[in-house]
């Protein structure tokens, strides 16, 4: 009777524990983006590369980390790239592991030391020029601390586009938070959460760094050219959705558990 009761209670207690895991874990709609092991599902565009050549093993993946490197690089030379996953997201909820490492080339400009991002609601990258620097999208910028500078993280900027801020349209290219970077060479959680109402809020490690709405072309064309994407969606500027990508700016990175849960 004593071990029936116990087996019951068991069976009782892995229920509920398969209710919480289905609450708040990857069963809950959490998917991973990043397999831990190759770049299937990730295409580099580089600049002066054409789309899908990862020049110089900038990107990597191996040991369960996704690095961006400069191993084999004689100087950076303003390469600036960006590593695309395959589908276009609309409402997610995103979240990943980064730490900025060593091995940043000597002429990295010093803005872009232990700097990089990821850029949301991007353009299809099979529309970049070959000499594009940045795709039209939406940076959330992740910084790390730098000589001589001081750094807040979790920012937003935008090449290309615009955001509303406090219900004001903000054309400014980059609106830093008030959260300290992280030290450089730790493991620090990141996290997008793009609402379906239109609401984009970035954390660090559990802590809102800031909120922003509403992401829209710029008409201007302002540091990426969106004239031709405002063309060809016959004027219309709000942004819907789109592509994910994770930045190679000059500064060697890694990154880590990328997953996403799309929202509706």
């Amino acid at each position: 009777m004593e071990r029936r009761v116990r087996r019951i209670a068991v069976a009782i207690l892995g229920v509920f524990l398969a209710g919480c895991a289905t609450k708040n874990g990857s069963e809950a709609g959490w998917r991973p983006l990043f397999d831990g092991k190759t770049l299937t599902g990730w295409t580099p565009k580089i600049r002066g590369y054409a789309l899908g050549e990862n020049t110089l093993d900038t990107f990597k993946a191996e040991n369960g980390v996704l690095r961006v490197s400069y191993e084999k690089y004689d100087r950076f030379g303003e390469r600036y790239g960006h590593l695309f996953y395959k589908a276009p997201f609309k409402s997610f909820r995103l979240k990943l592991e980064y730490r900025f490492i060593d091995g940043t080339p000597a002429d990295t400009p010093a803005w872009a030391q232990a700097n990089n991002g990821v850029m949301i609601f991007a353009q299809d990258p099979a529309t970049m020029a070959i000499g594009d620097s940045f795709p039209v999208s939406v940076e959330a910028q992740i910084l790390g601390p730098a000589e001589g500078q001081t750094r807040t993280n979790g920012n937003v900027c935008s090449p290309g586009t615009n955001i509303v801020m406090d219900g004001k349209l903000v054309t400014e290219h980059c609106i830093n938070s008030k959260v300290p970077a992280a030290p450089n060479g730790s493991w620090v959680r990141f996290e997008i959460d793009a609402a379906p109402d239109g609401s984009v809020t970035e954390k660090q490690n559990g802590v809102t760094t800031i909120t922003w709405s509403d992401p829209q072309l710029d008409p201007e064309g302002r540091m990426a050219n969106s004239k031709p994407l405002v063309a060809a969606a016959g004027g219309k500027l709000a942004l819907g959705g789109g592509y994910i990508a994770l930045q190679s700016e000059g500064a060697p990175i890694e990154f880590r558990n990328i997953e996403i849960m799309e929202l509706k």
